[in-house]
């Protein structure tokens, strides 16, 4: 006879759930304690801007993982903090392409140390051997949300 019962505590996903809430917390200690003005949500954002500027909210949207809604809550904050500047697409006035500010790069690059010191945090403990390994796991698991296979 087969058990209802859930093993949550040996399952992988609230493990995952808890470490990114603890890191959520921390990497937001980490911008208050600099006195940067940031999250990691608008962080993540100006690093994409960073490198590929202009880039158009849809495409923005699927590379920062948020659905459009959210992100454009997210671009209207940035832009009141004036770390973003959207503009309609020259060719197609449906399009809004987001381009990082002065302001923007400077917090952004305000925040390049703070961020190493997250990632050292991270990692303190951890062999490169096992921080290979996670990252193998990590994008195993991800693999399982992202491929065309049918949910068990």
């Amino acid at each position: 006879m087969e058990s209802n019962k859930i093993d949550f505590e040996n399952s992988i996903g609230p493990w995952l759930s808890k470490t990114v809430k603890i890191l959520d917390f921390f990497v937001q200690e980490y911008f208050n304690e600099a006195e940067i003005d940031l999250t990691k949500e608008q962080m993540i954002v100006l690093k994409k801007l960073s490198f590929e500027d202009g880039l158009n909210q849809n495409k923005l949207a699927f590379l920062t993982l948020r659905n459009k809604s959210s992100l454009t809550r997210l671009l209207s904050k940035m832009e009141t903090k004036k770390y973003i500047k959207r503009e309609q697409d020259s060719l197609d006035k449906r399009i809004k392409r987001v381009f990082i500010t002065e302001t923007g790069k400077e917090v952004f690059q305000k925040s390049r140390p703070v961020v190493k010191n997250i990632i050292k945090r991270i990692e303190q403990n951890i062999s490169e051997k096992e921080k290979q390994e996670m990252i193998k796991i990590l994008k195993k698991v991800q693999s399982n949300f992202t491929s065309k296979t049918e949910p068990i």
